[in-house]
């Protein structure tokens, strides 16, 4: 097959990256069925792994990976041959057999499944070891158990659809396939055991028989990928796609389109790290996946750091301004409609909204929105836009103040604390009810005069 058989939209996107990662030209083959396998391997991984990072079972690829050691030696042993079915039937044979063990060593052994999982795959690891030294006739690459042997997929190759395509290409092929049928199968069976096994199973629906399917798939796939790709990256991504999918979305099937997109940029931005650095392929789609990770664990829109730390600092910034507020209307208040407009200097701001650096930059932000003005000595006032936002403040505060003080048995001088965290949060509506719970809505428990709602005439 020559290059000019690959896709040609594939090819002139691997030739442009080549170019920037200086990939020689005559290796786009090589690049494609590399990156296409990593692909379906990937993808099949990052599917099932959602569900293994929801139900956190993380590491259960792990083990699943170390126990098939014995299922491939007893493999050999009984067929004398190293071709792919029988070894493929021994391993999987050994992997159902470890997430069996595992989970029956969690429920009725009452161990917890973390050390359930390290002792069946390191006592199923060791016994392979054993039977490798007993047996002695049996070899296995180091490197390939530990990497695998990606980058040489190309040169084993089977005549299908008139070109020679890589042998393990048909295995991962259907692989995905088989993970695409059965997650869409039962997909109201695996999300609700996934979050809620118990709520599951008072539904009628058998959760143990649903987890042991989905070990049988976790193990068909970590089979199927093991070859190919090596323990490193099976185990990266049954774990990292899912988890970094998981900081991007709350929702399953986004969950697992992005656990998809993960994979896919592993393949291709592993394989073209790997060619510019002169490494394992599979090593790098594993690192490229680590990366995206801590990249999301910054970056995700809802449960980044970055994210958490703006969101924080814009809800503190809106809080300690609406302090500043109802501090400046309650100045006026206490004015008692005097012809002179009581202002309050910058400093003296800052320290009724608590101080801080949030203190300073939110009057700023208060003048821009046009809530306060500038009078003569640099003091600060309300606007009429601020003194509507000031009334609507105290109107909360002394609400709630009265609502506490009637239906809870709490001290006057308890009230005024939790109003004063609760006032940012309570809108028009949930004044109208609270107005209607209590029974004087005219004065709060300290005999002070609540603002009248602003939707009616005064």
């Amino acid at each position: 097959m020559s290059p000019m058989d690959v896709s040609p939209i594939f090819e002139k996107f691997v030739r442009a990256a080549g170019e920037l990662f200086e990939v020689p030209g005559s290796d786009v083959e090589m690049a494609f069925w590399t990156i296409l396998v990593g692909f379906l391997s990937n993808a099949s991984c990052a599917i099932l792994g959602c569900y293994l990072v929801l139900r956190r079972m993380s590491l259960l690829g792990d083990a699943i990976s170390h126990s098939i050691l014995p299922g491939l030696v007893i493999a050999f042993f009984l067929s004398q041959s190293t071709a792919f079915l029988p070894m493929f039937v021994g391993a999987l044979a050994m992997g159902v057999l470890a997430a069996f063990l595992t989970q029956t060593l969690c429920v009725y052994g009452k161990v917890a499944e973390d050390a359930s999982m390290g002792v069946v795959f390191t006592s199923l690891f060791a016994l392979g070891v054993i039977l490798i030294s007993q047996v002695g006739r049996v070899h296995l690459d180091a490197d390939c158990v530990l990497y695998g042997k990606i980058e040489l997929v190309s040169l084993d190759t089977v005549p299908r659809w008139g070109m020679e395509v890589p042998r393990t290409l048909g295995s991962l092929g259907l692989v995905l396939g088989m993970v695409i049928l059965f997650v869409t199968a039962f997909w109201k069976e695996l999300k609700l055991t996934s979050f809620d096994p118990m709520l599951a199973t008072a539904m009628g629906l058998n959760a143990t028989l649903v987890h042991y399917l989905l070990m049988g798939m976790v193990s068909v796939v970590t089979v199927a990928s093991f070859e190919a790709v090596g323990s490193i990256v099976v185990i990266a991504m049954l774990i990292v796609p899912g988890a970094t999918a998981q900081l991007l979305t709350d929702r399953l099937g986004w969950m697992i389109v992005w656990s998809v997109v993960v994979g896919a940029l592993s393949a291709v931005l592993g394989y073209l790290g790997a060619v510019y650095a002169h490494t394992s392929v599979a090593g790098m789609m594993a690192v490229v996946a680590g990366l995206q990770f801590f990249a999301a664990v910054f970056l995700a829109p809802k449960h980044g750091l970055l994210s958490k730390a703006f969101h924080n600092g814009r809800l503190s910034l809106w809080i300690v301004s609406e302090d500043i507020i109802a501090a400046l209307y309650r100045l006026e208040e206490r004015a008692g409609g005097s012809a002179v407009v009581p202002t309050m200097s910058y400093a003296s701001c800052a320290r009724a909204s608590g101080g801080g650096l949030t203190a300073w930059l939110a009057i700023p932000v208060l003048y821009g929105r046009g809530r306060v003005a500038f009078s003569r000595g640099a003091k600060l006032q309300l606007t009429a836009a601020g003194k509507r936002l000031g009334e609507s403040l105290v109107r909360s505060h002394r609400l709630w103040e009265a609502f506490l003080d009637e239906h809870f048995e709490l001290p006057t001088d308890h009230l005024h604390e939790p109003a004063s965290r609760i006032e940012h949060f309570i809108g028009p509506a949930l004044q109208e009810k609270l107005e209607r719970e209590v029974a004087r809505s005219d004065v709060d428990p300290h005999g002070r005069a609540i603002p009248p709602s602003q939707t009616t005439d005064s």
